[in-house]
């Protein structure tokens, strides 16, 4: 529980500071939704940009949406994600006798921990979604949600489309979640086994972490921004109240493939640069976070003789 609790408190802390960057994603990703380049309005240059347009046409605190349902989606998903795969860690299930981590059972738990977040945090993630994309302007991006707040988001979503509305898109978000998390678990902790083989940097240094989680950061966004796209397009999507299915996509291959007939392969990648800026910032920071709070954990409940921080 403990481990839970600790991943889910460090990815909060981490949302504050990031939250405006997945706004400004969030929207850019929706900018031209199934139409060819050259063929829609351009509300959004470039993630710059984009700031200053949130700032200016709406208000600086715009860039702040959906702070409350992200905050609690980061909690119950990270908490869940990295609690589970410290856990199999500490089960020793991705370590070989040497304890170096094993790069395929990295991959296999990191993907299955985040699965196991993102599914029970589905309905945070998609309110989240759908307050981000609303905006207070003549030409908006993405099909605009008439809802103002979190809670009136869920009664409203239940009301209509009844509690497995909730869980709309969550095979989306369970795709999206598996595959960065796998990556940036597994390429973290490869990263951080080869910076204290090779004495880089002194253990739990600062600087060691940050540059551990500049470079996951990286790895991340290339592996996770298509499915970081798909799973925006179909949560943001209106819904037929009478069947409760989606108007644009039925599901994750409907929606990739009518991306790819119109938007082009690099449809798959809109909202990279604001992506970036976003999962490079959070995975240090979560990371970050996770790694100091685990360790000032153990140094408070644990004792001495008997302290193993992983």
């Amino acid at each position: 529980m403990s481990e839970l609790l600790l991943g889910g408190v460090a990815a909060c802390c981490a949302c504050f500071f990031t939250n405006p960057f997945e706004v400004i994603k969030t929207r850019v990703q929706l900018q031209g939704e199934l139409k060819a380049r050259g063929q829609y309005h351009v509300v959004y240059r470039n993630v710059f940009h984009a700031f200053y347009s949130v700032a200016t046409t709406e208000r600086l605190v715009s860039l702040q949406k959906g702070l409350i349902p992200a905050t609690w989606y980061q909690f119950f998903m990270n908490g869940i994600r990295l609690g589970v795969y410290q856990c199999c860690d500490n089960l020793g299930l991705l370590r070989n006798k040497q304890n170096e981590v094993v790069f395929l059972n990295s991959i296999i738990y990191g993907a299955v921990s985040g699965i196991a977040g993102a599914v029970v945090a589905s309905p945070l993630y998609m309110v989240k979604i759908q307050l981000q994309s609303k905006a207070a302007i003549p030409d908006p991006v993405g099909h605009q949600h008439n809802i103002q707040s979190m809670t009136q988001a869920f009664r409203q979503i239940y009301l209509t489309q009844g509690l497995s509305g909730l869980w709309r898109g969550f095979q989306s978000s369970a795709a999206r979640v598996a595959v960065g998390s796998a990556v940036q678990l597994t390429t973290f902790s490869k990263i951080q086994d080869a910076f204290n083989e090779k004495q880089l940097f002194t253990r739990d240094s600062y600087i060691g972490l940050f540059c551990a989680s500049t470079i996951t950061g990286i790895a991340v966004t290339a592996a996770m921004t298509p499915f970081d796209v798909v799973a925006t397009r179909l949560y943001n999507q209106p819904v037929i109240n009478e069947s409760n299915k989606g108007l644009y996509y039925s599901g994750i291959m409907d929606c990739m493939i009518k991306m790819f007939k119109t938007e082009g392969f690099f449809g798959f990648y809109k909202g990279w640069a604001a992506a970036f800026l976003r999962i490079g910032p959070h995975s240090v920071l979560s990371l970050m976070f996770w790694r100091k709070l685990r360790q000032f954990y153990f140094e408070v409940n644990v004792p001495a003789q008997t302290r193993e921080v992983s």
